[in-house]
């Protein structure tokens, strides 16, 4: 496995995540490192990895900004396989992580070689441009899919993800006033984005193991 991919879990873990970081965030930024713990606490194993220019900026310092989605599929079909065959294999991913993954799934669904698709946090459009939606291929997604989103995020709130025409294989799993990183304002929902974290666990390993 190469030295890029971060492993977290339970080696004998029934199914094994490939997780993908956002546009802006490496994989190894305290949110993701918070969901790694999580999750391998909730017995969920993760693979995180990192698309060439994320892992550039590591050695040149620039702030470069992702290449083309073709370019990022690509990568993320590099990285599936480099995962062990025998592994049972969810992919998806943080933000734009996710939404790269929701874009090969189906193919990679029909040939046997994923069994779902994990989006947390799912860009529906970008900040402040509810009406450049990215959910096309969204509506006649084959692959069993859940979506973990926060009620207020500004990528995509519960009010608008409501009105939108959505594949019925995609299971949505609302955070209370969570944001894009599902933190909520703890004076108003009586949450905290740890406990969010902690909800969104247990929910992946009860929805992988139906896989």
């Amino acid at each position: 496995m190469p030295l890029d991919i971060l492993a977290t879990g339970p080696d004998d873990a029934d199914v094994t995540i490939l997780l993908a970081h956002g546009a802006g965030g490496a994989m190894d930024t305290p949110w993701m490192q918070a969901i790694a713990l999580s999750f391998a606490t909730n017995g969920i194993r993760l693979l995180r990895f990192e698309f060439g220019y994320m892992a550039a900026r590591r050695s040149s310092g620039k702030r470069t900004p992702p290449p083309r989605m073709e370019i990022l599929q690509q990568e993320y079909r590099a990285a599936i396989d480099d995962v062990p065959a025998s592994h049972a294999l969810v992919i998806g991913g943080k933000s734009m992580g996710g939404r790269v993954a929701s874009m090969i799934a189906d193919d990679l669904y029909d040939s046997g070689k994923i069994r779902g698709l994990l989006c947390l946090g799912y860009p529906f459009h970008p900040i402040g441009k509810p009406d450049s939606l990215r959910t096309a291929h969204l509506a006649d997604l084959r692959t069993p899919t859940l979506v973990c989103q926060g009620t207020r995020d500004q990528f995509g709130s519960r009010e608008e993800v409501d009105g939108y025409h959505l594949s019925n294989h995609i299971e949505m799993l609302w955070l209370e006033d969570g944001d894009h990183d599902l933190k909520p304002r703890k004076t108003v929902s009586g949450f905290t984005q740890a406990e969010h974290i902690e909800t969104v666990a247990k929910r992946v390993a009860a929805w992988s193991r139906r896989l």
